[in-house]
Order: structure tokens, then sequence, then C-alpha cells
């Protein structure tokens, strides 16, 4: 069960993690950008829609092009992460604002 999960098919070797590619790097820095320097208002809303598009740019790459299984359940698992993230945002927000004037 291990060696299936983890065994990368194209060179034969363990994968369980790899350097990070590009859409990763990129919600690292969001994220870092984000907490470093508090962002709020629509520069907030700016780095936090690159950072969620970044993460979930990253875990579709990892579904269809994972090197192993592992790879693509983790990618799934952050992509359901991601979603379900975005839909509880979206469901706060629509609770928080205030009720519309006929």
């Amino acid at each position: 069960m291990i060696d299936w999960l983890f065994r990368n098919r194209q060179t034969g070797e363990m994968t369980v993690a790899q350097l990070p590619n590009a859409p990763l790097i990129v919600f690292v820095v969001a994220v870092a950008v984000r907490w470093i320097f508090h962002r709020s208002g629509t520069a907030g809303t700016i780095v936090s829609v690159v950072a969620a598009v970044a993460l979930i740019v990253w875990a579709g790459d990892e579904i269809v092009r994972g090197v192993n299984p592992w790879r693509r359940i983790l990618g799934s698992g952050v992509l359901a992460f991601a979603i379900v993230g975005a839909l509880l945002h979206q469901w706060r927000t629509t609770l928080n604002s205030p009720p519309s004037s006929p």
C-alpha cells in the first residue's frame, strides 16, 4: 500500500514532497504578504484572490499531473478545502450583508 501510494510513476523512486512549483510559490508569497502587511480593503481582497486562485491551480495540477496517488489525493483534498472555504466565506458574507430594500 505504501509503495503504491508514494512510488513516482515516472522515476520509480518514492516521492512524498517535491520542490514547490510556480502556483504554490505564488500562494505562499500571497499568504506571506497578507500575514506580514495585514492588508485589508481592495488590496487585501486582491491578495486573497491571488492566493486562492494559485492554490486552486496548484491543486488542479496535482490532480491531473501528480506523480503518484499521494500527490493526486493531496491535490483533491486541497481543492475540496479551497472550495468549501470559498463557499463558507460567501455564505458568511451573505448572512452579514444588510437586507435589500424593495
